[in-house]
C-alpha cells in the first residue's frame, strides 16, 4: 500500500519551504496540486519533475475514489495546495477522509499557513483563537456574524481585496467600531503589510486605500 502525504507550500517567499517537503515531492510518484499552472514554478525552481495533476474542488468529488484506489495500489501521492497548507480553505479534506477510511497513511508535513504569522504578529492575544476562514458570502452570513459576536476567543478569518471593507463595515456593526483588529495581506512577499486599529479606523483606512493580494483579519474577542 502506498501513503499520502499533505505538503505545505510557500504563501509567497519560495524560500519557505523546508528540506523534507522538496524531498517528499521529489520521491513522490504523483503530486496533485490545486492549479498545476501556480504549482508548476514552484516544481520548476526546485527541479522537481514528479508527474502533476489538478485536484480542486471542481474535480476532487469525482476523481478521489480513483486517487485512493491508486495509491492503495502502492503509489505514493503528494497533495499541494496552490499556497500554505491543503484543507485549510484548501482541497484536501475530502481524500484525506476517503484515504483513512480505507486504511491508508496519511502524513501531513509542517509548514507553512497564513494565518499563524497574522494571528502572531497582530498584537490581540493569540493563546485562545478560533479558525473561522472565510465567512458565508450570503446564506448564513448574517448568523455567523451574530455568533461570532458574543465570541471571546481571538477569531481569524480570510478574505477577498474586494469585500474586505465591505467586511469590516459589517464586523463593526454587529461588534462595535471599538473592536480591535489587525489585517495582514501579502505575507512573506515583497510589499507585505499589517495595519493594526479599531475597526473603524482599520476600514477608513482602507476605503482610502484599497487593498490587493491575500488578506488575514485577527480579530479581538469580545470581553
Amino acid at each position: 500500500m502506498g501513503k499520502l502525504y499533505l505538503v505545505p507550500t510557500p504563501i509567497g517567499n519560495l524560500k519557505d519551504i523546508t528540506f523534507r517537503a522538496i524531498e517528499v515531492l521529489k520521491e513522490a510518484d504523483l503530486i496533485l496540486a490545486e492549479d498545476t499552472r501556480t504549482s508548476g514554478k514552484l516544481l520548476k525552481h526546485y527541479a522537481i519533475e514528479t508527474p502533476m495533476q489538478s485536484h480542486h474542488m471542481h474535480n476532487e468529488h469525482k476523481t478521489t475514489e480513483q486517487l485512493v484506489n491508486r495509491i492503495v495500489a502502492g503509489d505514493i501521492v503528494a497533495l499541494i495546495s496552490d499556497a500554505g497548507t491543503p484543507a485549510i480553505s484548501d482541497p484536501g479534506f475530502l481524500l484525506t477522509r476517503a484515504c483513512i477510511e480505507r486504511g491508508v497513511e496519511v502524513d501531513c508535513l509542517p509548514g507553512a499557513t497564513a494565518f499563524v504569522p497574522a494571528l502572531v504578529n497582530s498584537g490581540i492575544p493569540n493563546d485562545r483563537f478560533v479558525f473561522e476562514g472565510f465567512l458565508p458570502v450570503k446564506k448564513g452570513r448574517q448568523t455567523r456574524l451574530q455568533l461570532l459576536a458574543e465570541e471571546s476567543r481571538t477569531i481569524v478569518l480570510y478574505e477577498s481585496p474586494h469585500k474586505l471593507v465591505k467586511t469590516l463595515a459589517q464586523l463593526a456593526d454587529y461588534f462595535g467600531e471599538e473592536r480591535r483588529v489587525s489585517v495582514s495581506r501579502e505575507l512573506t512577499k515583497v510589499y507585505e503589510e499589517t495595519i493594526r486599529g479599531t475597526l473603524k479606523e482599520v476600514e477608513d483606512h482602507f476605503r482610502n486605500k484599497p487593498p490587493k493580494g491575500e488578506i488575514v483579519l485577527i480579530v479581538e474577542g469580545k470581553k
